[in-house]
């Protein structure tokens, strides 16, 4: 199926994403926030999943077809990206979804325009309500020992690593909030929510929705690709009626 494609403008960097358009005009769309090295064409199935429903998928600075600026990679930086796209795409009221890395970016952005009530919900795959900043050293291994061995320079650039490596600071995100969300975790080693993680979302969000996935650690979205596609559908349709 073919997707349109778009570039909207941020300050100069041109930011790629691609989206469904959709039939399903009742349904509010979803905006789709990838991973640490994930890019928008990585998620095209999922679009193709959720139709009718319209999608729309980003690929952030220095990711897939997106620019990728010398500087600019802190928090701030990537929810500009997400702005920027929503404001391109004519989005008004959407959910918001983000995986892994991604759920920081989306979860911060949510916090930050909850007051408008233009986020409908958030879904949030495998991470903890936390924005990391990368320890000492991390870039390099991470170029070196996963993204060359994996031939993934080509979704994320050694640029944006190493800017991810200078700019990223720890900051929690547990501001209080009252739209619905779905936290997604594997139970299986390699998770990156913990009980303790978990105990914190519910602190957060007053109505959450739990899905734990006994066959994952982390990438969910490989181990239980259809259980996890089928989660985020009913998850969407259901806090539309308000279930």
């Amino acid at each position: 199926m073919a997707f349109l494609s778009g570039a909207a403008n941020n300050n100069g960097i041109n930011i790629n994403y691609y989206d469904s358009v959709g039939s399903g005009q009742s349904l509010a769309p979803v905006l789709i926030c990838p991973g640490l090295s994930e890019t928008a064409e990585e998620y095209l199935d999922l679009l193709e999943y959720l139709l009718p429903r319209r999608g729309v998928v980003l690929s952030f600075r220095g990711r897939g077809k997106s620019d990728t600026p010398l500087e600019g990679y802190d928090l701030q930086d990537h929810i500009t990206d997400i702005g920027r796209v929503i404001q391109h795409a004519g989005l008004t009221k959407y959910h918001l979804l983000g995986n892994s890395r991604g759920a920081s970016y989306a979860l911060k952005f949510a916090q930050e325009r909850e007051q408008a009530n233009h986020v409908l919900s958030l879904t949030l795959i495998d991470y903890p309500p936390e924005h990391r900043q990368m320890p000492p050293g991390w870039a390099e291994d991470y170029i070196n020992n996963y993204l060359i061995p994996f031939d993934r320079l080509g979704n994320i650039r050694a640029e944006a690593v190493w800017g991810i490596q200078r700019d990223s600071a720890q900051i929690a995100l547990d501001h209080k909030m009252k739209l619905p969300a779905l936290v997604i975790r594997g139970l299986l080693e390699g998770s990156l929510i913990s009980d303790h993680d978990l105990n914190k979302y519910k602190e957060i969000f007053r109505n959450l929705t739990v899905h734990e996935f006994a066959n994952s650690g982390h990438n969910i979205r490989t181990s239980e690709k259809e259980q996890l596609e089928k989660s985020i559908a009913d998850f969407l349709s259901s806090s539309e009626k308000g279930g």
